[in-house]
C-alpha cells in the first residue's frame, strides 16, 4: 500500500524458473506491494510449481508475446499503482520505493538502465545493448519533443490505474516491442510522465531476446520503425 493506494505487480514469465520464486520474494519484502500476478505466457516446464510456492497469483496466457502477457496483466491486476516489472533477477525490490515516490506527482514512471553507477557487475548492458536502447530513446524524445529518455528498453515501470485506462485500448502490439509503443502511447496522450535511474543486476539464465546478438539487433531496427511509424501516424492524425 502507498499512501492508501493498493500496489500491483506484473511479472511476466516464460524463462525464468530459476530466478522467479527469489523476485516475488524480494519485491514483497519490503511491505509497500499487496499483490504479484505472474503472466505465465506458456513459461519453462517448472515454472508453475515455482510460483505456488509464493503468495503470488498466478494467470495463463497462450498467446505467445511479452505484449500480450503484460496486457493480460492489466486486466488482472486490482491496484491503483501498477508495476511492470520482469523476475529474472536483473530489477531490485527495492527500487519499487523509488517508482511509487514520484507516482504522486506523474501518471507513468518509467525506468532506465543506462546510468553507469546503477549497471552492476555481470550485468547484460554492454556497449551494444546501452548505446542502442539510449539511440532509440532519443529518437523517441526527437521526434515528440519530449522530456529526457535515456533507455526505449527498460522494461520496470509504473503506472497509475486511470492513466492506464486512458490509453490501454490504443495497444496493438503483442511482442517484445510492447513496451516502446506503451512508451510512445503515453508521450501522445498528454500523460504525465518522468523517467528515473534503477539498479540493473546480472540475469538469472539467459534472456530469450537480448542473450543473442542477433535478435536484439533485429528487435532494434523494429523498435526504430515503430517509432517513425507512430511519429507518422500521430501527424496525419493531427493534420487529417
Amino acid at each position: 500500500m502507498w499512501k492508501g493506494k493498493k500496489v500491483s505487480i506484473i511479472f511476466p514469465t516464460y524463462n525464468e524458473k530459476d530466478s522467479i520464486k527469489d523476485a516475488i520474494n524480494d519485491f514483497f519484502r519490503y511491505g509497500y506491494v499487496d499483490e504479484i500476478v505472474v503472466v505465465n505466457n506458456n513459461a519453462a516446464e517448472g515454472t508453475k510449481e515455482e510460483v505456488e510456492k509464493t503468495k503470488a497469483k498466478q494467470v495463463f496466457e497462450t498467446k505467445q508475446g511479452y505484449g500480450y502477457a503484460i496486457r493480460r496483466g492489466f486486466k488482472e491486476v486490482k491496484g491503483d499503482l501498477i508495476i511492470i516489472s520482469e523476475p529474472d533477477g536483473t530489477f531490485l525490490g527495492e527500487d519499487v520505493l523509488k517508482l511509487l515516490a514520484y507516482s504522486d506527482d506523474v501518471d507513468v514512471v518509467f525506468g532506465t538502465r543506462t546510468h553507469t553507477a546503477m549497471i552492476k557487475k555481470g550485468a547484460n548492458m554492454g556497449i551494444f545493448l546501452k548505446w542502442g536502447n539510449w539511440f532509440i530513446a532519443k529518437t523517441v524524445q526527437f521526434c515528440f519533443n519530449t522530456p529526457r529518455f535515456t533507455d526505449a528498453g527498460c522494461t520496470m515501470r509504473l503506472i497509475r490505474r486511470d492513466a492506464l485506462k486512458k490509453i490501454e485500448p490504443k495497444f496493438r502490439k503483442g511482442g517484445s516491442s510492447f513496451g516502446l509503443e506503451m512508451i510512445l502511447t503515453v508521450v501522445s496522450s498528454n500523460l504525465r510522465y518522468l523517467e528515473i535511474p534503477l539498479n540493473y543486476e546480472k540475469r538469472v539464465g539467459e534472456s530469450s531476446v537480448t542473450g543473442s546478438k542477433v535478435k536484439a539487433f533485429i528487435l532494434g531496427l523494429d523498435m526504430i520503425r515503430l517509432v517513425l511509424g507512430y511519429r507518422i501516424k500521430v501527424w496525419f492524425r493531427k493534420f487529417f
